[in-house]
């Protein structure tokens, strides 16, 4: 696998333990313990969260997060036990991204992040798993279901960077460039709330607010981002051999869901549904609806019923 490019914390030492010290500080609010990993793959060492893992009864869910986030966001306020099924969770933390895994990354527009989720899979011994992927992570669910499509059982894409291009909105641009161009607190609280929240529906507490608001102020000012940015994969997605889902927010300025409506009805040839959730943002891997219905379609697989229903909402 050729390496397109390297991120990487501006002082690895200290940066690392501010973010170990901020998943302490998420542990305490959640009142649990996250089971570690780390395992070597072509893209240098990948380290991923875990909850419930050792269950040998329980089904598999594999979580690739989004551009700029770690794994641990999909938990705030404890967002997982929304699933309302016992799943053996193994979060990500996608190579390139500010995390403990390393800073190496390949080019996007090749398969080669289908064939790494491959190998983050056998590295665990996970012959077939559930996947789900926000924004950059539904790319890399996508690229997975070119290659290696019989590792997935059903993907979910949410609010997906695969399904058309970023969006050169007056509004998205700004507020996305505002807390990169001046990094303060109250810039990052105005991004978070215009772009990836939707109150009073879409919301987090005020404490998981502020631990992601701590984590975007370290990430944009600590961390040296040279990773590639999802792109609209086009006809390319016609090769996505696994079922797919998509859930969307009708307020995600970064990707205008009606766009990604049809084109995921223009290109999935396994789509399966298609679900638009009123007054929620980009951030749709912390609503509790969307995960609900995660969890409710994993049983329903599980139970026999898991065959194609296709809705569009």
């Amino acid at each position: 696998m050729n390496i397109y490019s390297t991120s990487g914390f501006k002082n690895e030492n200290a940066d690392k333990a501010y973010f170990e010290d901020w998943v302490k500080k998420l542990e305490s609010h959640n009142g649990r313990t996250y089971e570690r990993f780390v395992i070597t793959t072509s893209l240098g060492k990948t380290h991923l969260w875990g909850l419930n893992t050792t269950d040998p009864e329980a089904d598999t869910l594999v979580i690739f997060p989004g551009a700029r986030t770690t794994s641990l966001i999909w938990d705030f306020d404890l967002g997982l036990d929304n699933l309302h099924h016992r799943l053996r969770i193994f979060m990500v933390e996608t190579n390139g991204l500010p995390n403990l895994s390393d800073g190496a990354t390949p080019d996007i527009k090749t398969l080669d992040y289908g064939y790494w989720a491959a190998e983050v899979f056998e590295q665990l011994n996970i012959t077939q798993a559930f996947v789900v992927g926000a924004s950059f992570g539904g790319l890399i669910c996508m690229k997975l279901g070119i290659v290696h499509p019989e590792k997935i059982k059903l993907a979910f894409l949410l609010n997906p960077g695969c399904l058309q291009p970023f969006s050169l909105s007056f509004s998205n641009l700004y507020y996305n460039l505002l807390p990169i161009i001046r990094p303060t607190a109250r810039n990052v609280r105005t991004f978070l709330h215009k772009a990836i929240f939707s109150k009073p529906n879409h919301q987090l507490s005020a404490e998981s607010e502020q631990l992601l608001v701590d984590y975007e102020m370290f990430a944009i000012s600590r961390y040296k981002d040279k990773t590639q940015k999802p792109y609209y994969m086009g006809a390319e997605l016609q090769r996505v051999k696994a079922e797919t889902i998509v859930l969307l927010g009708d307020r995600d300025l970064l990707f205008p869901y009606s766009k990604s409506v049809a084109n995921a009805k223009k290109h999935l040839q396994n789509l399966r549904e298609i679900k638009v959730y009123s007054q929620v943002g980009h951030g749709i891997e912390t609503y509790r609806e969307a995960m609900t219905h995660i969890g409710t379609t994993v049983k329903a697989y599980r139970a026999g019923q898991g065959e194609s229903m296709t809705r569009y909402l």
